[in-house]
């Protein structure tokens, strides 16, 4: 058999000035959330990083961070270190990309479940279900953010830090809200919301698909619970 042929880079096309990018791109990109590209140039180079960041998911979610080199990835789709770096300056930077969209993609739950209409109770009772089933839909991106976070260079960690903080400080807001409204009755807004993200959050390591529960029914599941821990004067029909 006659050996692959690597690909090589392609020249980025540069972005119009006015256009601003986050420093670490963001899953908006891989997500659908960001608008048409501009020309096939940009959905191309748009599809060449999503390559990149889906081997390095794979290889960072089976061999650990520390164990898989830039060589591997390239290697996993067939393209050569160039190619690589013309995407990404490092494999720190790929960690930095991927934790980020582990944390953005939990904001977009949150965002959602803000601003929908219903009460506070069915609000929070739609971020925890979501947020679980955000989790698990994507357990190889939220599993290497949990274990890979101290790889991360300090600058890009409190980067993620302040994504993480805003998901947080939305969930306390919304807790207090239920409290003032009576719908919840909470000794520590606080505490209990660090536990109702640590409840969610660990599920990606105890989750096996294919197990007892779909991840539907964990989701569901687990709202439960989280309606009960701000003990909720009134259970939305579909969380009886």
């Amino acid at each position: 058999m006659k050996p692959v042929k690597k690909t090589q880079a392609t020249p980025k096309k540069p972005l119009p000035k006015n256009t601003k990018v986050p420093k670490m791109l963001s899953a908006r990109g891989a997500m659908g959330s960001l608008d048409a590209p501009e020309d096939i140039r940009d959905a191309v180079t748009r599809l060449k990083r999503e390559r990149i960041v889906a081997a390095a998911v794979d290889l960072f979610y089976h061999q650990g961070y520390t164990h898989t080199t830039l060589e591997q990835v390239a290697d996993a789709i067939q393209v050569t270190k160039p190619f690589i770096y013309s995407h990404f300056k490092s494999k720190s930077d790929l960690l930095a990309e991927i934790c980020s969209r582990a944390v953005w993609i939990s904001n977009e739950v949150i965002n959602r479940a803000v601003t929908q209409q219903g009460t506070v109770t069915e609000r929070l009772q739609a971020i925890a279900r979501d947020f679980m089933e955000t989790v698990l839909t994507h357990q190889a991106h939220a599993v290497i953010y949990s274990r890979e976070e101290k790889e991360l260079k300090p600058e890009d960690r409190e980067e993620i830090n302040k994504m993480r903080r805003v998901f947080d400080h939305k969930l306390v807001a919304l807790m207090e809200e239920g409290v003032a409204s009576k719908e919840f009755v909470v000794e520590d807004v606080h505490l209990t919301a660090l536990a109702i993200v640590g409840i969610v959050g660990w599920s990606q390591v105890w989750f096996r698909p294919g197990g007892r529960l779909s991840t539907a029914e964990a989701a569901q599941r687990v709202s439960h619970l989280v309606l009960a821990m701000v003990q909720a004067k009134k259970i939305p029909k579909s969380a009886s």
